[in-house]
């Protein structure tokens, strides 16, 4: 029965502090937001220039507005509401190549063969396929890239 009276006892004097130590922390001013870049004076004394912090643009990936379609492996049997997912021309149901071109996901087989899949959306190609990691500027070189 104690240790209860303690335990509350403590978890009093707890919300005393947090409360006192909020009470100070409204009291101080904020904290100033930071100066323009271009306003500060640079260290040798001439005037700041702005200074673009990000990557040169070759060294920059394009976004997934800039390129015209994105493609990646898809090993095992692709499952589609309930369904495994098979070529129609050569019936492979393993070892896809999937493409996101304009909103549609096309499936290419080992053999070549392209099938539009109704059934997929760019949602799900950018759920399963991560982020990008290689550019290519054909699509033959894609493919190849991906052991097709």
């Amino acid at each position: 029965m104690f240790h209860r009276i303690r335990a509350r006892r403590e978890h009093r004097e707890t919300q005393r502090m947090m409360n006192d130590l909020l009470q100070v922390a409204h009291l101080e001013p904020p904290v100033p937001d930071y100066p323009d870049a271009a306003s500060t004076p640079a260290p040798d004394g001439s005037a700041g220039t702005m200074v673009d912090d990000f990557l040169p643009s070759e060294l920059r990936m394009p976004t997934r507005d800039e390129i015209a379609g994105m493609m990646m492996r898809y090993d095992k049997p692709l499952v589609i509401n309930g369904e495994i997912r098979q070529c129609p021309q050569c019936g492979s149901y393993r070892n896809w190549i999937v493409l996101s071109v304009r909103d549609e996901v096309w499936l290419r087989c080992r053999a070549g063969h392209e099938t539009l899949e109704p059934g997929l959306d760019t949602a799900w190609y950018n759920r399963t396929s991560g982020p990008m990691t290689q550019r290519h500027s054909t699509f033959e070189d894609g493919l190849k890239y991906l052991g097709h």
